[in-house]
């Protein structure tokens, strides 16, 4: 028995019913209780929606809307990754008829993803960050609609699109070893986030694989601050680093700025690079040396995945799309 059958039943509508039945809303003692007893009496359930009815009933609202949960802190940092991820996504919507619906979130308060799911307001939701304890993540996957991630999660029902960022770690870090590096600093962003775990072990097995001493590199983690910079630099050129590689264009613009205006020349006192190439970095000279992800792409493709999952059709659980390495003056030792 659906929502819209017990409606027409009793001659309500189909919001006094959801309202009855979930306990929630302002409709009158009375028309609850009458809703209440006929359900019980016609469909032997309980007078509480529980979460399996909860999600048939979710799974019949069709809204033809999207939801994306926008990390909290890309407003405040600036990360060009969430603006051309999301225009990706919008970019995918629109020509399926499709609307996307922003809220932000941490990995612990999902309450905006939470109220959109309550409200039947979307039809499936895309987070575009991944991490270690995802709260938000694990409270989606409950509620019985599609799930998608920029990014890479161990939950196989997750739609998933990514790029392999151990690799590119990896090989970028092998290159510049080929340049005649070997002492390096590497700086990441928040210790949380996967992608970041992922670019750890990437570096380290390069150090491995060439035969450089893990003490002997510096590893720098949740760099948030640029209070923090001046101690950051200290520390690198006091331990004669030859190269820093940073784990996004909003650190390597902040090192690069900071280094360069303290009077360090790049390349030659030290060489910097970075794992993820935004717009940030197209105004530096010399040019920077980065790995090139199409966040637009990885929009695109998560949003025509999860449509695909919408409609029924067929889809892709989990996709690699490619990078390429720009190797660049930045770190030009043989280039």
């Amino acid at each position: 028995m659906t929502i819209e059958e017990i409606a027409n039943e009793l001659g309500v509508s189909k919001s006094t019913v959801s309202r009855a039945l979930s306990g929630k809303g302002r409709i009158g003692k009375a028309t609850i209780e009458r809703i209440q007893a006929y359900v019980a009496a016609h469909d032997n359930l309980p007078n509480q929606y529980g979460e399996k009815k909860a999600k048939e009933e979710r799974k019949m609202a069709k809204t033809e809307n999207i939801g994306v949960v926008i990390p909290a802190d890309a407003y405040t940092t600036s990360i060009p990754f969430f603006q051309e991820c999301l225009l990706g996504i919008s970019e995918a919507a629109a020509s399926e008829n499709y609307n996307v619906i922003i809220t932000t979130g941490t990995a612990t308060d999902y309450s905006g993803a939470k109220q959109l799911v309550e409200d039947q307001k979307v039809d499936g939701m895309i987070l575009m960050r991944s991490y270690d304890e995802d709260l938000t993540l694990e409270y989606l996957t409950k509620q019985g609609i599609p799930v998608g991630l920029t990014g890479s999660c161990a939950d196989e029902n997750v739609i998933q699109v990514d790029s392999d960022n151990n690799e590119a770690a990896r090989r970028m870090t092998s290159m510049l070893i080929d340049c005649g590096y070997k002492k390096f600093a590497l700086i990441l962003g928040e210790s949380t986030y996967r992608v970041n775990h992922e670019r750890i072990d990437g570096f380290y097995q390069a150090i491995d694989r060439y035969g450089l001493a893990r003490e002997q590199q510096l590893c720098i983690r949740n760099f948030k601050w640029m209070g923090l910079l001046d101690t950051i630099i200290h520390d690198v050129m006091s331990n004669k680093v030859e190269c820093v590689i940073c784990g996004d264009d909003v650190i390597c613009s902040r090192m690069m700025s900071r280094l360069q205006a303290e009077g360090y020349r790049i390349p030659l006192d030290i060489g910097i690079a970075a794992l993820y190439n935004g717009a940030t970095l197209d105004c530096f000279t010399p040019a920077v040396t980065a790995v090139n992800i199409l966040a637009r792409q990885q929009g695109i493709t998560i949003g025509k995945q999860m449509i695909h999952c919408l409609k029924g059709e067929l889809y892709n659980k989990k996709t690699m799309l490619d990078y390429e390495i720009l190797l660049r003056k930045s770190a030009g030792r043989t280039f």
